[in-house]
């Protein structure tokens, strides 16, 4: 428990971190909705990776990590088909700040997955 609190903090200052960074060149209202969006996506979605991979058996810890890696993929792919046919965001500032979410928080999580 005290693992998941600690990535799930890890994760809020990244997405704050560089969410502030991203909002740099993605300056308008509706690119900083998107970053916005894309970190409360990233958020959830790391969370439940760490948790699934957390979870598993040490044995099989390499399939709890794809299953995370896959879910990170799925939502990349999902996000952007929305983003471009139904949310109608700036795809650049969506893509672009979940998929440095995702890259930098998983930078951070093998660390905490071994507390």
């Amino acid at each position: 428990m005290k693992a998941t609190a600690l990535f799930g903090a890890a994760v809020v200052v990244i997405v704050l971190l560089f969410g502030a960074l991203l909002a740099i060149p993605f300056s308008s209202a509706d690119e900083i909705k998107a970053i916005g969006l894309s970190g409360g996506i990233a958020l959830v979605v790391q969370l439940v990776a760490f948790v699934i991979a957390r979870r598993v058996p040490r044995q099989r810890f390499l399939t709890g990590w794809l299953v995370g890696a896959t879910m990170r993929f799925v939502t990349l792919v999902v996000w952007a088909f929305l983003v471009l046919k139904v949310v109608v965001l700036p795809a650049p500032a969506a893509l672009i700040s979940l998929v440095t979410f995702f890259f930098v928080s998983t930078l951070v999580e093998p660390k905490l997955l071994s507390l």
